[in-house]
């Protein structure tokens, strides 16, 4: 019986074009048996898994079209000379994002969401994964996008934990132990060639990083290739947009919206090929694109249905 997962990537607030990815993903009819996230990831997976079908992707979609920088990062120059100066190991504290995810989930528990829902995050002493199955939600996201350097890490459950990027930024061996034989992959925003360079400290890391997480991904995929059906849905190429711009998350998500719903209707789903966007290239004025990541268009009519589990 075939079971299939919805991965979702980290990537700060470029973590919004998975919301205009779940939009056509779901518009598309699919619903998946297990949601599977990480850092940012987690934030979209959570509220999916607890709001599924149309009305949560929608409701996401307003909730992060409605963010700002000011909200989840209110850092200052006392903060960062706080950081510097080695008073504390963080640039802000959580507070913020924490009463975010606290309006959104309440107290609700993971192993009470409407879909199976597993969040990752990094256990801060040893490096390892830890997949948190249980437990209140919010603490569980909070610890998952817990980035090093820029929130204090979170105590769960006995475990001090970090973001679940650390570890792995995209779950897909994950889902596949969780017993998922189809992965739909959701990444976030990964390093182009025709991006500028990178400004400031956090630009550089999240560079660095980016050029990292990608690298993984590919050898994940080619890894994992021979255990499921893995698609991964096309991200965004060019894209220059810093993770902590949330200024443009709108933008992020209607660009999105498009290339997967062309990347639906050219059977995308049944390819598995690595994007374009995760090997070295280059753009060029006739195709400014990752045209790769579109798939050759079918021979026949797909009429997706109103609704169906994989």
């Amino acid at each position: 019986m075939e079971k299939t997962a919805f991965v979702f990537a980290g990537g700060g607030s470029l973590g919004a074009i998975q919301v205009g990815m779940l939009r056509e993903l779901v518009a598309w009819g699919l619903t998946p048996d297990v949601v599977v996230g990480a850092s940012a990831g987690a934030i979209n997976g959570a509220y999916y898994a607890c709001n599924p079908g149309r009305e949560g992707a929608a409701r996401l979609e307003q909730l992060w079209r409605a963010i700002r920088r000011t909200e989840i990062m209110p850092w200052s120059w006392r903060s960062v000379l706080g950081m510097l100066g080695g008073s504390r190991g963080y640039l802000v504290d959580a507070f913020g994002l924490r009463a975010l995810l606290s309006r959104n989930f309440n107290d609700a528990r993971i192993e009470n969401a409407a879909l199976p829902l597993h969040v990752v995050a990094t256990d801060m002493q040893s490096g390892a994964e830890v997949l948190l199955s249980s437990g209140r939600v919010v603490d569980a996201v909070l610890a998952s996008a817990a980035i090093p350097g820029v929130f204090p890490p979170v105590l769960f459950e006995g475990r001090t934990l970090i973001d679940g990027g650390v570890a792995n930024n995209t779950p897909v061996s994950t889902a596949i132990r969780l017993g998922a034989t189809r992965v739909i992959v959701l990444p976030a925003g990964f390093t182009c060639s025709e991006r500028r360079p990178p400004r400031g400290a956090l630009e550089h890391a999240f560079n660095a990083l980016s050029l990292l997480v990608a690298r993984q991904l590919v050898h994940d995929l080619q890894h994992w290739s021979s255990y499921a059906h893995i698609s991964v849905v096309p991200p965004l190429c060019p894209l220059d947009i810093s993770p902590y711009d949330y200024s443009r998350c709108g933008e992020l998500i209607d660009r999105a919206a498009g290339t997967t719903a062309q990347w639906l209707a050219h059977n995308g789903l049944e390819s598995q090929n690595v994007p374009g966007a995760l090997h070295p290239h280059t753009h060029d004025a006739e195709s400014p694109s990752c045209s790769a990541d579109i798939p050759p268009p079918p021979q026949h009519d797909h009429s997706p249905p109103a609704e169906r589990r994989l």
